[in-house]
């Protein structure tokens, strides 16, 4: 796609975005969550399988090297992209809101601690993502930051998506729901640099091999997490638990968690069970383009429900967020490595 196209698309979805905020200002903020907690898979994602491969080596990381680290360096964006969620919080959270109930969670989920968190997790991330790219040509360096870099982005993470995703409704508690999101933005970072690798150029065999088996392990890991907190949930039959699931399986959200089972799990799993799928380079592309497929289609059905009945304003909003990251992610690729390169002369 040329430069001056994904300017184009870039506007668009930028004015898409910013008009949904002015015209509805109640879903704009529901509708950025949801296309930020699918974008930050990319950086954070990009950043942990760089660190995973430091440690286990394997030809599929020195075949998607390049494409990982320009998502390491997408980070940066991070900082722009949180302003409009950050002015928009306090219509998309309950406990945010004046006259709000005191919650149990109080001294967890109030202003001031909210701000803080998210302001240390910014910093780890942008931090990590400064020792990534400069570490990026040595092996031991790497291999030497690796460990305490994956446990500080596994802790961050899983914080940030409660703080994010799960308070939406500050009643609903699972210990699984940040390793599920930790499982989902490997799955995607996976996904997104597996599609660009088959598309940029005609990957080795045994490379795409290995990237379909280790995509296989994310989804099945995944959709493991996914069931077991349904599980637990049915199984204890606690109101306050039941209550979250609810909403999302009344009306037009059980179509939605269908095609999230569909996407998500059915098609990428039983596509990537066959050896000869695995060599295959258009199979590996519709596994890795499903699961991209059913990791938004998952975002949505996350946060979209708590906003009530405007989940179609909601879909239109995200989809022209999503197309704002997604472009300005592609533009500033390039100049964030000219950048790295200055700075490191």
């Amino acid at each position: 796609m040329s430069r001056i196209l994904l300017i184009l698309v870039c506007a668009v979805g930028y004015a898409g975005a910013f008009l949904g905020w002015a015209l509805a200002p109640g879903s704009f903020g529901f509708a950025w969550l949801t296309a930020l907690s699918i974008w930050i898979a990319w950086p954070l994602g990009a950043m942990a399988l760089t660190l995973i491969h430091a440690l286990t080596g394997g030809r599929w990381g020195k075949a998607v090297h390049g494409i990982l680290a320009a998502g390491a360096r997408s980070v940066f964006l991070a900082p722009l992209f949180i302003v409009p969620y950050a002015l928009t919080a306090n219509r998309v959270y309950p406990w945010l809101q004046s006259g709000a109930p005191q919650f149990d969670n109080a001294l967890y989920l109030n202003g001031p601690a909210f701000v803080l968190r998210g302001v240390i997790y910014l910093l780890i991330w942008l931090i990590l993502a400064v020792l990534i790219t400069r570490a990026n040509d040595d092996a031991d360096e790497l291999a030497r930051l690796a460990p305490a870099g994956l446990i500080l982005l596994a802790l961050t993470t899983t914080f940030a998506v409660i703080d994010a995703d799960m308070s939406l409704d500050p009643t609903f508690a699972s210990s699984l729901f940040g390793l599920g999101f930790i499982s989902e933005i490997g799955a995607l970072a996976l996904s997104a640099a597996t599609l660009a690798l088959i598309f940029s150029s005609s990957p080795d065999p045994e490379a795409l091999r290995q990237l379909a088996r280790l995509l296989l392990a994310f989804v099945i890991l995944w959709s493991y997490l996914a069931l077991m907190q349904l599980i637990i949930v049915w199984q204890s039959d606690l109101p306050h638990e039941v209550a979250w699931y609810l909403p999302r399986g009344r009306e037009g959200w059980g179509v939605i968690a269908g095609l999230i089972v569909l996407t998500h799990f059915i098609a990428p799993f039983f596509t990537l069970l066959s050896a000869r799928a695995q060599h295959s380079p258009k199979a590996v592309g519709f596994a890795a383009a499903s699961t991209i497929v059913g990791g938004i289609l998952h975002q949505f059905w996350l946060v979209a429900p708590a906003a009530g009945a405007r989940s179609g304003v909601i879909a239109l909003l995200t989809l022209s967020a999503l197309l704002a990251m997604a472009c300005t992610s592609a533009l500033t690729s390039r100049l964030t490595k000219r950048i790295w390169i200055r700075v490191e002369a």
